[in-house]
């Protein structure tokens, strides 16, 4: 009886070292860069401004540790970091693959000329966001963000379908008053934001009339005032005398 007891001790003993072992072995770092190692490195993502150049080499530097040993923390901040991307999710798949989902930050405007306004409403940094005439320009204290935002569509919605006019910018200046910019480049002072409707609504009331007759828009108009309006109209070109030579 103890001979047959003490056979199926010595059983479970190597039995429990079996389960054991392959789990010591990579909380230790035994199955590392020599056993398993990630060799292939799948991306789902729309790329607009991210390149694989940029994934791969932010991602090699935590290859050298193996599949097991691979942190996929590490990987995820790695290409967190990237400039434009928004978010990431990272998994392994057995043997040696690594699986990248990548997000790219959409932006919807610039902010105070070199800096992006995601579509999620963040501030960021990007390599030649001071190049993308195509967004709307959005300027103002870092700590109004969300104000410059809002009254950007509310300028817009008012000018919808009016005057053949079009918003492409607003500021916020540091005394608290508000202009906007056309798409033809006119700056539309309007002062007090409680102020905005009422005098936007009364300049866009009467400009088809001021411009009847002229070629090309204004190039300055100032809102703040108690009955009325001030507008500049674009310096006339002139043409140089021809000299007449002897």
């Amino acid at each position: 009886m103890k001979g047959a007891a003490a056979t199926r001790i010595v059983a479970w003993g190597i039995a429990i070292t079996l389960v054991v072992l392959p789990v010591v072995g990579v909380m230790q770092g035994w199955f590392a860069a020599g056993r398993w190692p990630v060799t292939q490195l799948k991306v789902e993502a729309e790329f607009a401004h991210v390149s694989a150049e940029q994934i791969r080499s932010a991602v090699m530097p935590h290859l050298g540790k193996g599949f097991f040993a691979t942190d996929l923390e590490d990987v995820r901040r790695a290409i967190g970091a990237l400039p434009w991307v928004e978010s990431v999710e990272v998994r392994k798949r057995w043997p040696d693959t690594l699986l990248l989902r990548i997000y790219e930050r959409q932006p919807f405007a610039r902010w105070n000329e070199n800096r992006l306004i995601s579509r999620q409403g963040l501030v960021f940094d990007a390599p030649g966001a001071d190049q993308m005439g195509d967004l709307p320009r959005l300027n103002g204290p870092d700590s109004r963000l969300a104000e410059v935002v809002s009254f950007y569509a509310q300028a817009r919605k008012a000018f919808e379908g009016r005057a053949q006019l079009s918003i492409v910018g607003v500021s916020l200046s540091e005394r608290g008053s508000w202009s906007v910019t056309t798409d033809s480049g006119a700056e539309i002072v309007i002062g007090d934001r409680d102020q905005a409707d009422r005098r936007l609504a009364r300049f866009l009331d009467v400009y088809p009339q001021l411009v009847a007759g002229r070629h090309g828009g204004f190039a300055y108009a100032d809102l703040r005032y108690t009955n009325g309006f001030a507008i500049r109209w674009p310096e006339p070109e002139t043409t140089a005398t021809p000299k007449v030579g002897s």
